[in-house]
């Protein structure tokens, strides 16, 4: 039995690169969405045309409550040992005073209790399977901090602090718990940056590029090999040595 691949926020530009990666891998894939429908539906219908073994499913993983029913679909619909890669969230540019109550809650909500709500739903089959693969997507900004980002940054940091926890605790059970801390990558996330700041940015960048949602793909399928069964807890930064 293939192992199953749950990507939630898949219908974005870098959780639609990993769900389509893992897809032509031959795994099967739940293209978790929210609000994208559209977008998501198309994604399904073009990796079913390709033979792909995917399906998708709405959910608002900020509730816990739907997060299970994400789990719980992909349990029915395809069975068989699990990989979660947590990549719903969002982002927002702004002064520290002017960020609001609810501008702090959206974002711990979609950033960090979306990551507790769907890895808690999951654990329990993964532990009862002694294996399984969680991975979860930070940012750069997560590590060192970003400038008009404070509650993006301290989320990312949150997401991080709880990978590195929760990797010492279902070790034991065969589960691994990493994260990926993309650099900027070219998703319509970012296309609020202007062409001087992109500029600036790939300047600071050794590589001298930003990264594109199939870098961070990349990145993802490895940590869900048996080649990367001796690696928890760890922080793969994906920013083309920008950090």
């Amino acid at each position: 039995m293939k192992d199953t691949v749950i990507v939630t926020g898949a219908s974005g530009g870098i959780g639609s690169a990993i769900a389509d990666a893992f897809a032509i891998c031959g795994y099967n894939v739940v293209i978790g969405y929210n609000s994208s429908c559209e977008k998501a539906k198309a994604l399904e219908a073009g990796l079913l045309e390709k033979g792909c073994s995917v399906a998708s499913f709405k959910a608002d993983v900020s509730d816990s409550a739907q997060a299970q029913a994400l789990i719980d679909f992909a349990k029915e619909t395809f069975g068989g040992r699990y990989i979660l890669v947590n990549n719903a969230g969002v982002a927002q540019q702004k002064l520290f005073t002017d960020i609001t109550d609810s501008d702090f809650d959206l974002m711990f909500n979609s950033n960090v209790k979306s990551v507790f709500n769907c890895s808690r739903a999951v654990l329990p089959m993964m532990i009862h399977d002694k294996w399984g693969r969680i991975i979860n997507i930070s940012s750069m900004w997560g590590v060192c901090g970003a400038s008009c980002e404070v509650h993006y940054s301290a989320s990312k940091a949150a997401v991080i602090g709880m990978t590195k926890a929760l990797a010492k605790e279902v070790g034991p059970s065969g589960v691994t718990v990493n994260c990926i801390a993309p650099g900027l990558i070219d998703t319509p996330m970012n296309k609020n940056l202007d062409e001087e700041t992109v500029a600036a940015l790939c300047e600071e960048t050794p590589v001298g590029r930003i990264g594109t949602p199939e870098d961070v793909a990349k990145a993802v399928l490895f940590l869900a090999d048996e080649a990367s069964s001796f690696v928890t807890g760890q922080v793969l930064g994906v920013d083309g040595g920008f950090i």
